[in-house]
């Protein structure tokens, strides 16, 4: 089985400049309705996704139709659910036995329809990344010559739910392209790398044939993100802005908060950026990004945009056990401490300097040297507090962040922020969209950085 792109971290080659962000709350889609049909019997469907949550009810990714209709999503299970439903029965399904629940990789799927072919099990097919599912829960193969949904005149089309505001999608999609009229292998959209041959990478579509219904949305205009590349007619979004669009992409992957590594009471929203403590209590709660870093410097935001009692932003070392426990106690973690007149906590002993308390809609600077073992903060590029000392804290060493009921609190690892972000730095090499330039030789936590420093 290939590698999951946790991203392509290796030089050159094709690069992908963005996707978009599909936040769950928001009833996010985009759609379109064909005025006239393409093949209904033959094509092809290709997307990279990274998921911003799993075992979250069903999450769509494309759609035709309504009551009746042609569908690929993530079911509650985390499946891949691909399927055609008509009159109150499915009439062709695959359900794969596999479940796809990485939520800091991007996964590449292509599905084919393809009814004209005389063996039925030729019919639907799915591949992740570049590898054919064989494995299925249910397998129901369409009858030969059966229409699908996907490219019927006055049929609308869908990305990011079904339909009729159920089932959205939670997460980025990338490089999403429809072939129309033609079966095309997943080498038609990505390959396997020459240097490490279990990497899939995705390639240039830009050159394909898409047919009479066909479309390419590469996200690149954030002033309209469902822009269809290949010329054809745009998709109307709904509930999706600019700030949707990311540099998140199955090229260069950003660490985001990890939804599956946090407390109870923590909720994350806006692709893994947006972090809110929802106890009944007063228990303070936490979470941590998905990337962990042994050397390198390394920079990230996060705005405070309501408080209630403590709250800390830091990094967390991953030989904490459990790392839920750390966060409840906040040991093992270096953190700036809003309380107090502004605190440095070190493992949980606490600095004698009080900094002064950030101001709720300030936007912290986090910078992380693990080359030298400190850690500087900054408060709208003023800063705190520098160089403190954390050699205490050893191993690979997480981005966290804790606080208490009613706290809520933005972060911007440079991907997509889930704050307006007015200014559009970037670090050294041009990565990240930040509000504040990091530091000189501090460089945003994703992968191309991390094969260069990390």
């Amino acid at each position: 089985m290939a590698t999951i792109l946790g991203a392509n971290t290796l030089s050159g080659g094709y690069e992908v400049a963005n996707s978009c962000r599909f936040n769950r709350a928001d009833g996010p889609n985009m759609t379109k309705t064909p005025g006239s049909s393409g093949d209904l019997r033959k094509w092809t469907w290709s997307c990279w996704v990274k998921r911003g949550s799993i075992s979250n009810g069903s999450q769509t990714m494309f759609n035709a139709g309504s009551s009746s209709n042609t569908q690929l999503r993530f079911d509650s299970d985390d499946s891949i659910n691909f399927y055609q439903y008509h009159s109150g029965a499915y009439t062709a399904r695959l359900a794969t036995n596999r479940k796809f629940k990485d939520v800091t990789a991007w996964y590449h799927i292509v599905a084919h329809w393809d009814t004209d072919n005389g063996t039925g099990g030729d019919r639907m097919k799915l591949f992740v990344n570049g590898v054919e599912e064989t494995s299925f829960a249910t397998d129901t193969n369409p009858s030969q010559n059966l229409d699908s949904y996907f490219g019927a005149s006055g049929t609308a089309l869908y990305v990011g739910d079904k339909g009729d505001g159920a089932e959205e999608m939670d997460g980025y999609l990338s490089e999403m392209v429809f072939i129309d009229g033609q079966n095309l292998a997943p080498t038609s959209f990505g390959e396997f790398d020459e240097d490490t041959p279990r990497t899939w990478k995705p390639i240039d579509v830009s050159g394909l044939t898409f047919g009479t219904n066909g479309f390419y949305l590469d996200f690149e205009d954030s002033s309209n993100l469902g822009n269809d590349a290949s010329g054809g007619t745009d998709f109307t979004e709904n509930n999706i802005a600019a700030a949707d669009q990311a540099t998140d992409t199955c090229t260069n992957n950003f660490c985001t908060l990890n939804p599956l590594v946090r407390t109870d009471q923590i909720t994350f929203s806006e692709g893994n950026c947006k972090f809110s403590n929802h106890a009944s209590n007063d228990d303070t709660g936490g979470g941590i990004g998905t990337f962990g870093v042994t050397k390198g410097k390394w920079y990230f935001e996060i705005k405070l945009l309501a408080q209630s009692g403590n709250h800390t932003h830091g990094v967390i070392s991953e030989f904490t056990n459990p790392v839920q426990q750390a966060l409840q106690n906040k040991t093992a973690v270096t953190s700036w401490r809003n309380s107090d007149g502004g605190e440095v906590s070190v493992d949980g002993t606490v600095g004698d300097e009080d900094y002064g308390i950030m101001a709720q809609d300030s936007i912290m600077g986090i910078a992380l040297d693990m080359d030298n073992y400190n850690i500087s903060f900054y408060d709208d590029n003023t800063a705190l507090a520098s160089n403190i000392n954390m050699s205490s804290t050893r191993g690979t060493i997480f981005p966290c962040i804790t606080a208490g009921l009613g706290t809520t609190a933005e972060v911007n690892f440079g991907g997509c922020s889930a704050f307006a972000v007015s200014s559009a730095e970037s670090d050294a090499n041009g990565y990240g969209n930040f509000e504040h330039a990091p530091p000189s030789n501090y460089y945003a936590l994703c992968t191309k950085n991390l094969a260069e420093y990390g």
